[in-house]
C-alpha cells in the first residue's frame, strides 16, 4: 500500500532507518519470539486474526508487532503511556506496514485517549479478535463504552465528562460521549461480543481484572501475563534494575554515586531498583509499608524507614508500588533542591502531580524534550 494511503498517526516517520536497525538487534537478544516465527509462521496461525495492542511502542515491542505480523495478523497498536513510544521503533513499524500505530512521544492526555480509540477501532469489523493490553486503559474503554451504551438504551442518557474530578477518565467518558452523538450507540458492546479475550501485562492492569472479575464486572476472559514467572520473575526485577539506572542518567546526567536513593517499595520492581542503585554507588534507603518484604530489603543490608523521615534527606526517589498517592506535594515541598522524583510504577499517580501542578509558585521547566 502506498504510505500515505497506511493509516497511522507518528511524528518522526524519517527516522524509519534507524528503528529498523535497533530492531534488527533487539531480535537477537528476543529468541523465544523468534522461535515462534520459525515454527508457527509458515503456517500463520493466526491468519484473519486482528489484533489490537496498547502497550509501550518500543523497539522490543516492534519485535513482538512483527511477530504477530509474520503468524498472520493484522496488527493495530498504541503506546500504553503518554512518555513510553521510541519514535524511531514506531517508524519502522509504519514503515514495514506491519500494523497501524497510533503513538508517539509526548501525548497529551486527549492525544493518549484518541490513539487508544484509533487502535481498538477497526475500519472494516467492529473490533478486534485479541485485545494486548498493558495497565488496563484499553480494557477500561471497552467497559466504560458497554455500560454507557446500556445506559443510553435504557433512558437516553449520555455522559458528561466534567461531573468526574480524575483527568484520565474524563478523556475517557469524552470518547464515549462522542460516539454515542455521532450515533455509535452500539460500538462497544458489539466490540466486546466480538472480541475473544485479552492478555494483561502488568500488576496494576491485574489488580484492575481482579477487582472486575470480583464484583462481576469482567465482561470477557483475560490471560494474566504480569503472574507468569518470566514476567514477574524476570522483567519485574532484572528489566527494571537495567531501565531505572538508564532512565535516570538520560533524562539527567547526574552522578549516582554516593547520593541517597530511596525506593518506595520493596517488592520485585523495588527489589531491581534497590540492586541496581546500590551497585551504582549509592546509598540505599527502602520504604515498604508489607513487612516481610521490609525484613527482605533489611536483611539485603538497606536502611528501612519512612518517607516522612528521609524526605529532606535524599537524592533521588523512585516509587516503585503501583499503588497511587506515594509522593505528595508535601513530601516533595520537604525535599532539598535538585531532589530527583520518579516513578518506574505504570502509572504516575503514584506521585502527586495534580498537587505539584497546583502548589502555589510552582514553575515547570522542560530540561529533555
Amino acid at each position: 500500500m502506498e504510505e500515505s494511503k497506511f493509516e497511522s498517526d507518528i511524528k518522526f516517520p524519517d527516522q524509519h532507518e534507524w528503528g529498523r536497525k535497533e530492531l534488527d538487534i533487539a531480535e537477537v537478544e528476543m529468541p523465544g519470539l523468534m522461535g515462534i516465527r520459525k515454527e508457527y509462521g509458515p503456517s500463520k496461525v493466526l491468519a484473519g486474526a486482528k489484533v489490537s495492542g496498547s502497550l509501550h511502542m518500543t523497539i522490543q515491542t516492534a519485535v513482538l508487532i512483527e511477530t504477530l505480523h509474520d503468524l498472520g495478523a493484522d496488527v493495530r497498536w498504541c503506546s500504553c503511556n503518554i512518555y513510553s513510544t521510541q519514535d524511531h521503533a514506531a517508524a519502522a513499524i509504519v514503515k514495514a506496514q506491519t500494523a497501524n500505530v497510533f503513538a508517539w512521544k509526548g501525548e497529551t492526555l486527549e492525544e493518549y485517549w484518541n490513539c487508544t480509540n484509533r487502535m481498538l477501532t477497526w475500519p472494516d469489523c467492529d473490533g478486534p479478535d485479541i485485545l494486548v493490553d498493558d495497565g488496563g486503559d484499553a480494557t477500561l474503554l471497552i467497559h466504560e463504552g458497554v455500560k454507557a451504551e446500556r445506559a443510553f438504551a435504557k433512558v437516553g442518557e449520555i455522559p458528561d465528562p466534567s461531573k468526574f474530578d480524575n483527568a484520565e477518565f474524563k478523556e475517557v467518558m469524552r470518547i464515549i460521549k462522542e460516539g454515542l452523538e455521532a450515533g455509535l450507540t452500539n460500538k462497544w458492546t458489539k466490540m466486546a461480543e466480538k472480541l475473544i479475550g485479552l492478555s494483561e501485562e502488568t500488576t496494576t492492569g491485574v489488580h484492575r481484572l481482579n477487582q472486575m472479575a470480583a464484583k462481576g464486572e469482567l465482561i470477557f476472559r483475560a490471560i494474566n501475563v504480569n503472574d507468569s514467572v518470566t514476567k514477574q520473575k524476570f522483567d519485574n526485577i532484572y528489566g527494571c534494575r537495567h531501565s531505572l539506572p538508564d532512565g535516570l542518567m538520560r533524562a539527567t546526567d547526574v552522578m549516582i554515586a554516593g547520593k541517597k536513593a530511596v525506593i518506595l517499595g520493596y517488592g520485585d520492581v523495588g527489589k531491581g531498583c534497590a540492586a541496581a542503585m546500590k551497585a551504582a554507588g549509592a546509598r540505599v534507603v527502602v520504604t515498604e509499608v508489607d513487612p516481610i518484604c521490609a525484613l527482605q530489603a533489611c536483611m539485603e543490608g538497606f536502611e528501612v524507614t519512612t518517607l516522612e523521615k528521609v524526605a529532606p534527606t535524599g537524592d533521588i526517589f523512585v516509587t516503585c508500588t503501583g499503588n497511587k498517592g506515594i509522593i505528595m506535594a508535601h513530601h516533595m515541598a520537604m525535599m532539598k533542591n535538585n531532589a530527583i522524583v520518579g516513578n518506574i510504577g505504570h502509572f504516575d499517580n503514584e506521585i502527586d502531580m495534580a498537587g505539584i501542578e497546583a502548589y502555589p509558585g510552582i514553575k515547570r521547566v522542560e530540561i529533555k524534550p
